[in-house]
């Protein structure tokens, strides 16, 4: 089974925030919220949207826009995946 671990998904929010605007995603930011890392609701949206491409995941909007946290994200990501296969 596939899943979403936090290094990869830390590349996904670089590539949809752009280099210069990821600065936050250094170190332990598992239980950060997005607000607080600069992300708004589309840049998640868009982030789930380079999940599904990529990892088959297909979220909800809602939901993504309910997770709060890269850890919440992560989560929500991986049940689906594992409710996938």
């Amino acid at each position: 089974m596939t899943t979403l671990e936090l290094p990869v998904l830390r590349d996904i929010l670089r590539e949809c925030a752009g280099e210069d605007d990821a600065a936050g995603l250094q170190g332990d930011i598992l239980d950060v919220p997005f607000s607080d890392l600069g992300y708004d609701s589309l840049a998640l949206l868009e982030t789930a949207s380079v999940i599904q491409r990529r990892f088959g995941a297909r979220l909800a909007d809602d939901a993504v826009t309910r997770a709060e946290t890269p850890r919440a994200l992560l989560d929500l990501t991986n049940e689906t995946l594992a409710g996938t296969s």
